[in-house]
C-alpha cells in the first residue's frame, strides 16, 4: 500500500490548470518543503499535485506560508531535461486529502532550531509528532494525566505470593542420539531416483 502523510509548509503558489479533453479534469501543482532529517540538512521540498475537487480545494485554500498536513501516494516522476540532454527523476506526492493547520505560526524549519519540546514530567504527557526526525509539539494533544496514587489503604485484601516455594525446578534431560548409518546392501526407503 501506497501511503504517506507529510506535514509541510508551502513555498509557492499553487498553479490551476485543466487537461485538454472533453471531460476537462482541474490539476493544482505546488511545491512544500519540510525539515531535513538532521539539523545541518536544508529543508526538502517535494512538488504536489492534486487533481479533480482537490486541485480546486488546494488552488483556493493553499497559500504561500500556510502549514498543511498532505495525505497520498508518492511516486517518482520521470521527465527529459532537453536543455542538458538528460533524464532527471524527481518525487512527487499526489493529494488525496489536505489538511489545513493556518499560516507559519511556530512551524520549524531546518533553518530553525530543532531542539524537542517535549520532555518527560511524572504529571502530563506532550504528544509529538515526528517529520523525518524532527519533532514538533501539537498544543491540542496535550493531556494531562493524573498523579500516581500512593495510597495502600485498598491493598489490604490482595495477598501476597510466595516465590520461595519449596517446589522442585525441573531439569532438562539430555538425551543423546547416535546416528544411526544405513548399509550399504540395504536400499533407502526415502531415496528417489531421478
Amino acid at each position: 500500500m501506497n501511503s504517506c502523510i507529510l506535514m509541510a509548509e508551502v513555498v509557492e503558489e499553487p498553479q490551476l490548470r485543466y487537461t485538454p479533453g472533453d471531460p476537462q479534469v482541474a490539476v493544482a501543482e505546488m511545491f512544500v518543503q519540510f525539515p531535513g532529517q538532521r539539523e545541518e540538512d536544508p529543508p526538502y521540498t517535494i512538488k504536489v499535485v492534486g487533481r479533480g475537487n482537490v486541485a480546486q480545494e488546494v488552488h483556493q485554500r493553499c497559500h504561500r506560508g500556510d502549514r498543511i498536513v498532505i495525505e497520498g501516494r508518492l511516486s517518482i516522476v520521470t521527465f527529459e531535461r532537453r536543455q542538458e540532454g538528460f533524464k532527471e527523476k524527481r518525487a512527487e506526492l499526489t493529494a488525496q486529502k489536505i489538511h489545513y493547520l493556518g499560516s507559519n505560526d511556530g512551524f520549524q524549519t531546518a533553518t530553525t532550531s530543532a531542539m524537542p519540546v517535549s520532555t518527560p514530567s511524572t504529571t502530563s504527557r506532550n504528544t509529538t509528532n515526528y517529520v523525518g526526525s524532527e519533532s514538533y509539539r501539537s498544543t491540542a494533544a496535550t493531556a494531562t494525566v493524573p498523579p500516581v496514587s500512593t495510597h495502600t489503604a485498598n491493598m489490604a485484601n490482595i495477598s501476597s505470593v510466595d516465590d520461595d516455594e519449596d517446589e522442585p525446578i525441573p531439569t532438562a534431560k539430555k538425551q543423546s542420539y547416535q546416528s544411526q548409518s544405513i548399509a550399504g546392501n540395504q536400499p533407502d526407503v526415502d531415496d528417489i531416483p531421478f
